[in-house]
């Protein structure tokens, strides 16, 4: 039976409608662009998450895209006879709000876990970590004009982890029912600081990178400046500032999942080159 992906142009969406689709199954793609968005032939594409659960066995719950209609739309997943829910959460859904950042992006990582543990279905929570993607956003214009990365707390850690895994992992729990029941924290291979990140980000482009803290409200206003909502900057600020007495957290389920280690930052950084060295729009 078929398996909706909501979310599905997202950074996760889209590797995990590819990985699915290569292994023979029956993808539903929901996406607010049917008409222009590219998938793998055979994926069939839904403009509307209400319209894509007509002879679906399991969905992908992103709450991002789905917005306010998140519990709406898992009550339509119960009554529509879907057998399987799988969640993207993340690995701070637990901790005050005030410290998830995301939040102020869209993201509702508790609620959506809470909906797909008690809708009565089979369902599995992936909590990962920061994906690798997030320091694209937030460094590459400063990479792309200079050697040097502002920003707060140059010890602050992260274990970033890179997208492709998490989507592997999702397609392990919609296409089996080996994670059935469990909340899966997915972490990088290595806790990594934001001078480290930095680091790594200069050797695989060959440049000598350095990150330079700077004050919390010129961080803010350099997130403000990149669009992030004020709120974000804020939130992110705070939570960074929780990190520093101690390294990110480091899980081995990515390995113990796949049978192969968590791709590296580097690995990411090396991939998406272009991110930090093109004009946008080059």
């Amino acid at each position: 039976m078929t398996i909706v992906i909501t979310g599905a142009t997202g950074n996760v969406g889209r590797p995990l409608v590819a990985e699915l689709a290569a292994a023979g199954a029956p993808v539903r793609a929901v996406t607010r662009t049917p008409k222009t968005a590219r998938f793998p032939a055979g994926v069939e594409v839904v403009g509307s998450a209400a319209e894509a659960l007509s002879g679906a066995s399991a969905v992908f719950l992103n709450s991002r895209a789905l917005g306010e209609a998140l519990p709406v739309f898992v009550a339509e997943c119960v009554r529509a006879g879907v057998t399987k829910l799988v969640a993207l959460s993340a690995i701070n859904a637990d901790d005050d709000f005030s410290l998830q950042p995301s939040r102020f992006r869209g993201d509702r990582n508790k609620e959506v876990e809470s909906l797909a543990m008690d809708s009565g279905l089979s369902w599995v929570s992936l909590r990962p970590s920061a994906f690798a993607t997030n320091f694209a956003g937030m460094w590459s214009a400063q990479i792309r004009a200079g050697d040097v990365v502002t920003g707060p707390y140059a010890q602050a850690s992260s274990a970033p982890i890179v997208e492709s895994d998490i989507s592997a992992v999702a397609a392990r729990a919609l296409l089996t029912d080996e994670l059935v029941g469990q909340r899966v924290t997915l972490t990088g291979p290595q806790a990594l600081t934001n001078s480290e990140l930095t680091e790594v980000i200069g050797a695989v482009l060959g440049r000598a990178l350095r990150y330079q803290e700077a004050p919390p409200d010129v961080v803010r206003q350099r997130f403000i400046g990149l669009g992030f909502p004020a709120e974000f900057a804020d939130a992110y600020i705070k939570m960074l500032a929780e990190t520093l007495d101690q390294p990110a957290l480091v899980t081995s389920d990515v390995e113990k999942i796949l049978g192969r280690p968590a791709l590296s930052f580097a690995h990411w950084v090396a991939e998406h080159r272009a991110v930090f060295t093109e004009k946008m729009g080059a």
